[in-house]
């Protein structure tokens, strides 16, 4: 039975999903946005992140430890991806780029399951955000409550990076037009380069923050990174208010789906998608540009 206790519960799962997936989506859109490379390997760097943040958690016990390793761990990941392989196939053909950062995921998976193998692994949250909180309607857990404000603050600081720095200018321009970019003698490979070392630091910290509430597991980032393609789609490639957007809808609608039938969360995930792209085929916030 709905009662206004779990529809309210409910929401507040949806908020927090849908927090953690503008953040992934945040982060793979401004990849894409700015490299044009689709990058299949996300997911499994956002894995990556939660593992980093649980070796670190493992051999320390603290959790903002934790935070940074996961942060740190997949940024300078990402830097050596994007240094090493990725940018011999910016002027590759797109299937090309799906192949290889394909090919990287399952190679990402497959070091973590040599490493930690495939047993689940858990994270607790610091003592300070554990237990529930009485909202006075009902109980909710504290840590749930937290990720909401961890990630507003972290996509805040990817805000203030992107539409107030010079650095932030400069990618938004590339989003817009990156031969123009380059014709303005700004070192576009080396512009990105720190993208994709932001986008894959914004996946690696999500990773950790997501770590006390969903259980780790090589595969964790296969479902993440579905989600978070439906985020962007809806939202729009290339737009940051866009992925934040698409976030909160894809959570609310998994979260309050899987309240009446679980089997139907992502039916309905997908039907949302379908019909953002009848409507507005570049997404809710989305505008014409690359292709």
């Amino acid at each position: 039975m709905i009662t206004w206790s779990n529809f309210l519960s409910q929401l507040f799962n949806g908020l927090a999903l849908g927090a953690l997936l503008a953040l992934i989506a945040s982060g793979l859109t401004i990849i894409y946005g700015t490299l044009g490379v689709l990058n299949l390997a996300h997911g499994a760097m956002f894995m990556v992140g939660g593992y980093a943040g649980y070796a670190a958690w493992q051999a320390s016990g603290s959790f903002l430890l934790a935070l940074l390793a996961g942060t740190l761990c997949v940024g300078l990941l990402g830097v050596l991806m994007e240094r090493v392989i990725i940018r011999h196939f910016y002027q590759r053909p797109g299937e090309d780029q799906l192949l290889v950062t394909f090919g990287l995921a399952i190679c990402f998976v497959e070091i973590i399951r040599l490493i930690f193998s495939s047993l689940t692994k858990t994270v607790t949250p610091p003592s300070l955000l554990s237990g529930i909180t009485n909202l006075g309607i009902m109980f909710y857990p504290t840590y749930r409550l937290a990720v909401v404000g961890i990630v507003a603050i972290a996509l805040l600081v990817l805000y203030v990076v992107l539409y107030r720095t010079r650095l932030g200018l400069i990618v938004r321009a590339g989003i817009d037009d990156a031969v123009m970019v380059d014709s303005l003698g700004i070192d576009v490979y080396r512009v990105f380069m720190i993208v994709f070392g932001i986008g894959s630091m914004a996946a690696g910290f999500a990773g950790i923050v997501n770590a006390p509430v969903v259980s780790l597991t090589p595969e964790v980032g296969e479902a993440i990174l579905v989600q978070t393609f439906v985020v962007v789609v809806i939202g729009g490639v290339g737009s940051f208010p866009g992925a934040i957007l698409g976030g909160l809808i894809a959570g609310e609608i998994i979260s309050l789906t899987s309240m009446v039938n679980p089997g139907y969360a992502y039916v309905m995930l997908f039907a949302a998608m379908t019909l953002v792209l009848l409507v507005r085929p570049h997404g809710l916030l989305g505008t014409r540009g690359r292709e």
